[in-house]
């Protein structure tokens, strides 16, 4: 997989999990013991459907990725509330949510910093070509 299939895989994952947020926040509140927020996970649901979005109309941009870093980070302070002593399994299930967080995370940042890379050479490229046909 090159780095535009997994920009374009993170993208519709985005959107998938937007829409599981804005449909079911009750239900992931409930699962892993979240703050009794719903309309903070709904929130956080148009982030990600308007992240996967941009990432799906942009797949060779580094900036919508680099915005669902953003949004990561803020998913796992949200998280972090959810790991506190409580319910066990409520726990569990929250560090599970948030080790998966980090495994995306690191997802989209290699995805990202490997775009800035296609980029650079792609300018690289044009600057050789602007010099060679003068």
């Amino acid at each position: 997989m090159n780095d535009i299939q997994l920009a374009k895989f993170l993208g519709c994952f985005s959107i998938a999990l937007g829409a599981t947020e804005l449909l079911a926040p009750r239900g992931l509140i409930r699962l892993l013991g979240l703050p009794r927020s719903p309309g903070l996970v709904r929130a956080f649901g148009v982030r990600e459907v308007a992240a996967g979005t941009a990432v799906l109309t942009y797949p060779d941009s580094p900036a919508p990725l680099w915005a669902r870093v953003g949004g990561d980070a803020l998913d796992l302070a949200v998280l972090r509330s959810a790991l506190r002593p409580g319910k066990r399994r409520r726990r569990e299930a929250a560090a599970a949510a948030t080790i998966a967080v980090l495994a995306v995370t690191v997802l989209d940042a290699l995805c990202a910093t490997a775009l800035m890379q296609r980029q650079a050479r792609a300018g690289r490229t044009a600057q050789r070509t602007r010099v060679a046909s003068r």
